[in-house]
């Protein structure tokens, strides 16, 4: 590992354990070995609080940050995919 690729920040999934579209994210991003730093937004006030801030007061999972600052809410396999550099 470069010292870049350690200084770069984890991709950020902020998701709940029940949502199914959460899993789904979650299980494609496992599948190809791309890590991620989940944060539970039912346990975590500060997770819920920047979802809502970032949705316009709605409460959206998955809301998943990249270390560019990007953010993809709700997104598909594809559109997952392709912000995480995988080739389905």
């Amino acid at each position: 590992m470069t010292n870049d690729e350690t200084n770069v920040a984890p991709i950020l999934m902020y998701s709940t354990n029940w949502c199914p579209d959460c899993h789904r994210a979650k299980y494609l991003l496992d599948e190809y070995g791309i890590p991620y730093t989940n944060i539970d937004v039912d346990v975590d006030k500060e997770g819920l609080a920047f979802v809502k801030q970032v949705n316009n007061g709605r409460r959206v999972v998955p809301t998943i940050v990249f270390p560019d600052n990007s953010i993809l809410v709700e997104p598909t396999n594809r559109q997952l995919a392709e912000k995480a550099g995988i080739e389905l």
